[in-house]
C-alpha cells in the first residue's frame, strides 16, 4: 500500500476551491465546539482549529460500551488505537500493551491532566505485539474519573518529551462539586467456538490419527462448543464535592471481578507413557482434554482515583490527585502433560497446568500550584507514581525438588518510580499580529527508578539434569537484583500565533539531558491556513526521541531448560553486562523520529470532517534479540573468560522504520422528530516497512546472519502484525427517555509470521457489530442492555497442522492449546452480553 502525500494535497486543493461554493447554503447556527488543551497552550482553541489533529473522546462515549476497560473502550472509539489480547504470555496476560498509528506501545506518550504519567514496570519479553517495550498501563485508571481523553495524533516531543512519537493521551479529570453516579453492570461471554484440533503428527505423539479423528462420532463435539464465560461484574462511582467555599472534590472508585474465559483447542496427543508391550494407558480415554486456559484470566481489581481543586485567592489555585489501584490477575502457562519431564507424576498423576498469579500495585499522586506573576501563567507542580508486579506461581511444582516439591511459589518480580517536578509559565505578547504571540516556557526535571527483586529459593533451585524452577514461571534469582536510578533534565520553548485571522503558525524547541545516555534536542514547527470558515488547512514537521526505558537497559532474567538430558542456562541480561559486551552489546542510543503531516478540515453546519496524512521515519528503533545460543556464541564467550552460559538475549538498537499513513473522521448531527442522530464514521490506514534491521559487528565476525540476531518473526510482527486498515461507523440516537449506539468496525488483514512463509497465519478482514439500547427508567435511573460482537465473530482458526512436504508435519497451534492466533486485533473471545444500571444523584 502506497500513501501518496501528493493526493492529498491535491485532493485539499479541491476541497479548498469547492468550499465557497457551500458557504452560502451553511447554517448560521452551530454549537460550541470542543475546547483542548493537548497539543497547544493557548487557551480556548478547539478541536478543529488545531494546527494537528486531537481526537476527543467524551466520559458518555467511553461509559456507552460493554468493556470496563479503558484500553479497550479506547480501542472502540478510535481507529487509531489497538488493544490486542494475547494470551498465555506470562506477565502480558495481566498488562497488555495498546498501540497508536500501528507503532510500539512505549511509543506513545501518556498524560494526566497534561502532567506525565508512570509506566508500568513490566517489559514485555514474549512474543506479542509490543515485544520488548514497557508503555503505561490505561487500565490502571476508572473511566469514571475522566471528563474526557483527547488524542493528539501527532509528533509531540518537542512539546512534551520522550515518548510522544506516535502521539500523546491526555486524560482529562472530572472536576466537579456536585453530581455523582453509581453503576452496577453485569457481562458474560455467549458465543458458539469452532477449533481444529490437530492431528497425529508422524512421531507418534498424538493418539488420533488424521482420519479418524473426522470419523469419530464425537468430532463434532470436539470441533464445535458453546461457552457461556467470562462473566464480569463492575461496580463504578464517582462523586463530586464542595471543597471549602471556592473548591472542589472528585472522588472514583471501582471495583471489576472477571471470571476466566477458555478458547483453547482439543489436545489430541497421547498424555500418558505407553504400558510395556506399546499399548495406550486406558486413562487416554478418560482424561480430560480440554486441559489448557487460552483467552482472558480471572481478574479481581479495585481502583480509587481523586481529584481536588482549590481557589486559595482570584489568581492562585491549588489543585492535585490521588489513585490507587490493587490488581489480582490469574493467567495459565501451557499444560504439563501426565508423561512430561518437567511433571512429578506422584504430584500431578494426570498432568497440571500452571497458573501465573500477577498481584499488581499502582498509584500515583500530584500537588501542584497554578499562579499569575507579573503578567505570566505560571504552574509548579510535583508528580510520582509506582507501579509494582510480584509473581505467586500456583498449581505447580519444581522438578528439582522432586516428591518434596511445594505446588505454589513466590516468584519475586519488579517495580518501576517516576518522579516529576515540572515548571511552567505562559504568557501572550501584542505583537501587532491578529493575535498575541503566546510564549510558553517551561523546566521539568524527572527522576526514573527501576528495581528487580527476587522469588523465595524453591522459584529458582535447580539441581542435577531436572529443569530449574516453578513451572510455568521460574522465580528470579538474587544474580537477578537489582535497583537503578537515573536522572534527566529538560527545558522548552513554544510559540504560536495567528500571523493573520487565517494563518496560525507555531514551533517548539525542546532540549532534554539524561544521566545514562546524554541529551537530545527536538524541535517542531506547524502551521494551519483557514481558507474560510468551512475549510482548511494544517501540517506539521517535527523531530522527537524515546529514551530507553530503565527496564530496556536493566532487564535481567535467567532460566534453566533441560535438553537431554543436559540442563542449559539462558540468560536475558543488559546490553552493558560483561556477557552483554562480550557480544558486542552496546549502552542503548535513544530512538529517533522525524514526523511530518498534512491535514484538511471541513466544516459544514453539522457536517465536520478532517483528513490527516503522515510520514514518521524511525532510527535506531529498540528490539529484543533472539536466543542466541549458536556454538560460535558460547565459543565467543568462553574467549572472554565466561563459561556455563548456553543461550543469551539482549536488547539492542538497530532498526530503521519508515511508517506511512492518514486518519479519516467525520461526524454529522442530525435532528428529527423522530430524535437526534450523530453519525461519526472514522477511517485509519498505515503501513510500515523496515529499512534496516540490527547488525552487530562482533557476531557478524563469528558468521552469524542478521536473521539469526533479529528473526523473521519479529521483522514481520512490526510490519505484518497489526492491521493496515481500521475503520469505524457509529450511529447514536436520543429521543425523549430512550437512547440507541449501533457500532461497525473493519478490522484489515493481520499476520502472524512463523519461521517461515509455510507457518505464517493470515487472519483475513472482519468487521464487529455491537448494539446497545438504553432507557431512562426515572430522571435519576436508567438502565441498559448491549451486545458487542453480535454476530459472534472469531479470527481464523489456527490450522492444527501445515503440510509442510507430503511426508512432514508441524503442529501451529501447539497441539489445541493456541486455537487462535494471539495477534488477532480484537482477541478471540466472541459476543459478549451485558446489562448496567445507573443512578445519577
Amino acid at each position: 500500500m502506497e500513501i501518496s502525500i501528493r493526493a492529498m494535497i491535491i485532493a485539499m486543493g479541491a476541497a479548498a476551491l469547492a468550499a465557497p461554493a457551500f458557504a452560502q447554503e451553511a447554517p448560521a447556527t452551530k454549537e460550541a465546539e470542543v475546547v483542548v488543551v493537548t497539543g497547544t497552550r493557548v487557551a480556548a482553541r478547539s478541536a478543529l482549529s488545531t494546527a494537528a489533529p486531537v481526537d476527543v473522546v467524551s466520559s458518555a462515549q467511553l461509559s456507552q460500551q460493554g468493556s470496563p476497560e479503558l484500553n479497550q473502550q479506547l480501542a472502540t472509539a478510535l481507529p487509531s488505537f489497538n488493544f490486542p489480547r494475547p494470551a498465555i504470555v506470562d506477565g502480558t496476560d495481566s498488562v497488555r500493551p495498546a498501540t497508536l498509528r500501528g507503532l510500539a506501545p512505549d511509543q506513545t506518550l501518556v498524560l494526566v491532566n497534561g502532567k506525565r504519567r508512570h509506566t508500568a514496570s513490566l517489559v514485555n519479553i514474549n512474543g506479542s505485539i509490543g515485544r520488548g517495550s514497557s508503555a503505561v498501563d490505561l487500565n490502571t485508571i476508572p473511566s469514571s474519573i475522566l471528563e474526557s481523553v483527547e488524542v493528539l495524533r501527532d509528533g509531540a516531543s518537542a512539546q512534551y518529551g520522550s515518548d510522544a512519537i506516535a502521539g500523546v493521551i491526555n486524560l482529562r479529570l472530572k472536576q466537579r462539586r456536585e453530581g455523582g453516579n453509581v453503576t452496577v453492570s453485569y457481562g458474560q461471554r455467549q458465543t458458539t467456538v469452532n477449533t481444529d484440533p490437530a492431528p497425529a503428527l508422524p512421531n507418534g505423539t498424538t493418539n488420533f490419527t488424521a482420519a479418524n479423528i473426522v470419523a469419530n462420532p464425537t468430532w463434532q463435539s470436539i470441533r464445535s462448543r458453546d461457552a457461556n464465560d467470562g462473566a464480569t461484574t463492575t461496580v463504578n462511582a464517582w462523586v463530586g464535592l464542595p471543597l471549602f467555599e471556592n473548591g472542589s472534590l472528585t472522588i472514583a472508585a471501582e471495583i471489576q471481578n472477571r471470571e476466566s474465559i477458555n478458547r483453547q483447542g482439543y489436545d489430541t496427543r497421547r498424555l500418558y507413557n505407553l504400558l510395556p508391550g506399546g499399548a495406550l494407558d486406558p486413562r487416554e480415554a478418560t482424561i480430560n482434554r480440554w486441559n489448557q486456559q487460552y483467552g482472558d484470566g480471572e481478574l479481581i481489581q479495585g481502583t480509587l482515583f481523586a481529584n481536588a481543586s482549590i481557589d486559595l485567592t482570584d489568581t492562585t489555585r491549588l489543585y492535585g490527585w490521588a489513585s490507587v489501584q490493587g490488581r489480582d490477575s490469574t493467567s495459565a502457562a501451557f499444560f504439563r502433560w501426565p508423561a512430561d519431564s518437567r511433571n512429578v507424576v506422584e504430584i500431578y498423576p494426570n498432568g497440571f497446568l500452571p497458573k501465573i498469579n500477577s498481584l499488581i500495585t499502582d498509584n500515583s499522586f500530584a500537588l501542584g500550584m497554578e499562579t499569575k506573576w507579573n503578567g505570566w501563567d505560571v504552574d509548579l507542580s510535583l508528580n510520582r507514581g509506582f507501579n509494582e508486579m510480584e509473581f505467586v506461581i500456583r498449581n505447580t511444582l519444581n522438578r528439582s525438588l522432586g516428591v518434596a516439591s511445594p505446588t505454589s511459589f513466590t516468584a519475586g518480580g519488579f517495580n518501576n518510580t517516576q518522579t516529576v517536578v515540572n515548571l511552567s509559565a505562559v504568557k501572550g505578547y501584542n505583537v501587532g499580529l491578529a493575535s498575541d504571540l503566546n510564549v510558553a516556557v517551561g523546566l521539568e526535571a524527572r527522576r526514573d527508578h527501576y528495581e528487580i527483586f527476587a522469588g523465595e529459593p524453591g522459584s529458582y533451585f535447580q539441581q542435577g539434569s531436572f529443569v530449574a524452577g516453578s513451572q510455568g514461571f521460574g522465580g528470579f534469582k538474587p544474580s537477578n537484583e537489582i535497583g537503578v536510578s537515573r536522572d534527566a533534565i529538560g527545558g522548552y520553548i513554544d510559540l504560536e500565533v495567528n500571523v493573520t485571522d487565517a494563518l496560525l503558525v507555531s514551533g517548539a524547541v525542546r532540549v532534554e539531558d539524561y544521566t545514562d545516555f546524554g541529551n537530545n534536542v527536538s524541535g517542531k514547527v506547524s502551521g494551519r491556513y483557514d481558507f474560510n470558515e468551512m475549510f482548511a488547512l494544517r501540517g506539521s514537521v517535527s523531530n522527537g526521541f524515546r529514551a530507553p526505558s530503565l527496564q530496556q537497559q536493566f532487564f535481567t532474567a535467567s532460566s534453566t531448560n533441560v535438553v537431554a538430558g543436559v540442563p542449559l542456562e539462558i540468560l536475558t541480561v543488559p546490553s552493558t553486562s560483561r556477557i552483554g559486551r562480550a557480544l558486542g552489546g552496546t549502552e542503548l542510543k535513544p530512538e529517533e523520529s522525524v514526523n511530518y503531516s498534512l491535514g484538511g478540515v471541513l466544516r459544514f453546519g453539522d457536517f465536520n470532517f478532517t483528513l490527516d496524512a503522515y510520514q514518521i521515519e524511525l532510527t535506531n528503533r529498540i528490539v529484543l534479540s533472539e536466543n542466541l545460543n549458536q556454538p560460535a556464541v558460547t565459543t565467543l564467550l568462553a574467549a572472554n573468560g565466561i563459561v556455563g552460559i548456553n543461550a543469551v538475549r539482549f536488547f539492542l538498537n538497530g532498526v530503521d522504520s519508515t511508517t506511512k499513513g492518514a486518519d479519516l473522521v467525520a461526524s454529522y448531527r442530525l435532528r428529527t422528530d423522530f430524535g437526534r442522530f450523530d453519525f461519526t464514521g472514522s477511517m485509519s490506514v498505515n503501513e510500515t516497512k523496515l529499512d534496516k534491521t540490527p547488525v552487530i559487528p562482533a557476531l557478524t565476525a563469528i558468521g552469524l546472519t542478521p536473521t539469526q540476531l533479529f528473526n523473521r518473526i519479529n521483522t514481520l510482527t512490526l510490519t505484518e502484525g497489526q492491521p493496515k486498515q481500521k475503520a469505524s461507523f457509529n450511529t447514536n440516537w436520543t429521543l425523549g427517555k430512550f437512547g440507541t449506539t449501533f457500532k461497525a468496525t473493519y478490522y484489515g488483514e493481520v499476520t502472524e509470521p512463523g519461521t517461515d512463509a509455510a507457518r505464517d497465519i493470515v487472519l483475513s478482514p472482519e468487521v464487529l457489530f455491537d448494539i446497545e439500547g438504553r432507557y431512562k427508567l426515572t430522571d435519576k435511573i436508567s438502565l441498559t442492555l448491549g451486545v458487542e460482537n453480535a454476530t459472534d465473530v472469531y479470527p481464523r482458526k489456527t490450522p492444527g497442522t501445515t503440510v509442510l512436504t507430503p511426508s512432514t508435519f508441524t503442529t501451529l497451534n501447539n497441539s489445541g492449546a493456541s486455537a487462535f492466533s494471539r495477534y488477532s486485533p480484537f482477541g478471540f473471545s466472541g459476543r459478549y452480553v451485558y446489562g448496567r444500571v445507573s443512578l445519577d444523584f
